[in-house]
């Protein structure tokens, strides 16, 4: 009896491969979360940006039709992520590729010709016309080697020994991020670095180390950057320099206060016209709140924590620790970005440059991020394979237990 039933999962299993209609078909609400998201960004990045693209650029189309671009390449890469065998990132070739790389293109930023300088920042790389920002890439790469050498040695996790590779590697990249500089993005990888340890096993004291000099580091880093400090003074205080540091967190909320309940209409913004700097990128929420006010920003956050929580629930479903490790990275990363630029642009944080995810806009960061979500959808698409096949072996037993 027990050998039939185990031929019975066997056949389970084969059917399931070579039946297209059996193929599990994942949490699709991953997806469909994601295209909402990213097309109302094409929508809010025309509406920030479309005086700006006229005044300066001779085309109020110009930032949307980069976005549009960004969208389709985006949604292209998501449905082929969710189809990639995303196993096959744990293999060590690749996951030290993944991290090569984006370090690698991190201190190309550095090179003459190659970097390209914005507001005292080198952050990007620029081939003719085309631009890649290093530090997208470089948190997704971080997220696949740690997921893949914790998931590996998971006995070592509780030695300080073990976590170093991990450690040393988020360090690499933090240490090159802020010599761009770029605080706000190093302090989502530092965020990003502590969580995953914390998840991959790293006990409490370890945690502690790290974290204690990370808290210390953070006003050495303040301190040695004037531009840093005079933000400092302004998040405190910023009509202390009405029209100098705390002008932009200023205009922020003031196209908040404006907006109110319901907001002034689609396209109707006033901080729009050169009164708000970065309307279309870092402070684009400044302009969805004002345009549609308090409920409308609470719809949108809405929809994003719903995508959160679906990444924690395929997280928590996973099969195994390299796929529980994998989403939960994936799901860090939009999530504490999104935190951060809400934050800021609330003034509940000192101003950090950080773009909105899925919204604000950037090709890079937009591309990357939808790639990665078709990633967690594929994680999803794994689970529900597994339990399938686990239930369909469960009746089979409980039928041959009732014969």
């Amino acid at each position: 009896m027990e050998e039939r039933i185990r031929a019975e999962e066997r056949n389970t299993i084969s059917i399931g491969k070579s039946n297209k209609s059996q193929r599990p078909i994942g949490d699709v609400s991953i997806l469909i979360l994601t295209t909402i998201l990213s097309s109302f960004g094409v929508l809010a990045v025309y509406s920030a940006s479309r005086y700006v693209a006229k005044t300066q650029y001779g085309d109020e189309w110009y930032f949307v039709k980069k976005q549009a671009l960004g969208l389709v390449l985006g949604i292209v890469l998501m449905l082929l992520c969710g189809k990639f065998d995303y196993t096959k990132l744990k293999g060590k070739r690749i996951r030290h590729v993944a991290l090569i790389v984006p370090i690698v293109l991190l201190c190309l930023v550095f090179v003459p010709g190659l970097g390209k300088t914005n507001y005292g920042a080198t952050r990007w790389i620029g081939i003719g016309g085309f631009t890649i920002q290093p530090s997208e890439l470089a948190k997704y790469g971080f997220v696949i080697f740690a997921s893949a050498y914790m998931s590996d040695n998971m006995a070592k996790m509780g030695t300080f020994k073990g976590i170093l590779p991990v450690l040393l590697s988020g360090g690499i990249i933090c240490l090159l991020i802020i010599l761009e500089p770029n605080m706000s993005v190093t302090m989502c990888v530092a965020l990003l670095l502590l969580s995953m340890l914390f998840l991959g096993g790293m006990k409490i004291k370890h945690f502690l180390v790290i974290f204690l000099p990370v808290v210390l580091a953070v006003p050495v880093l303040i301190i040695i950057e004037p531009y840093r400090l005079s933000r400092l003074s302004a998040f405190l205080d910023p009509w202390e320099t009405p029209r100098g540091e705390g002008y932009q967190l200023i205009q922020s909320l003031y196209a908040l206060g404006n907006g109110g309940w319901f907001g002034t209409g689609l396209f109707n913004s006033r901080q729009k016209y050169r009164f708000l700097p970065f309307a279309e990128s870092d402070f684009i929420l400044s302009i969805i709140g004002e345009e549609l006010g308090v409920v409308g920003v609470f719809a949108l956050f809405s929809i994003s924590g719903m995508l959160v929580y679906r990444g924690i629930k395929t997280a928590i479903k996973a099969d195994d620790f390299f796929s529980f490790l994998l989403a939960s990275g994936i799901t860090l990363i939009y999530g504490i970005q999104t935190v951060i630029n809400a934050l800021v642009v609330s003034g509940s944080i000192p101003p950090t440059g950080l773009p909105l995810p899925l919204i604000s806009s950037g090709n890079t960061s937009l591309i990357i991020t939808m790639a990665s979500m078709g990633i967690l959808y594929s994680i999803s698409r794994k689970e529900n394979s597994f339990a399938r096949v686990s239930k369909r072996t469960k009746r089979r037993r409980f039928s041959y237990n009732k014969a």
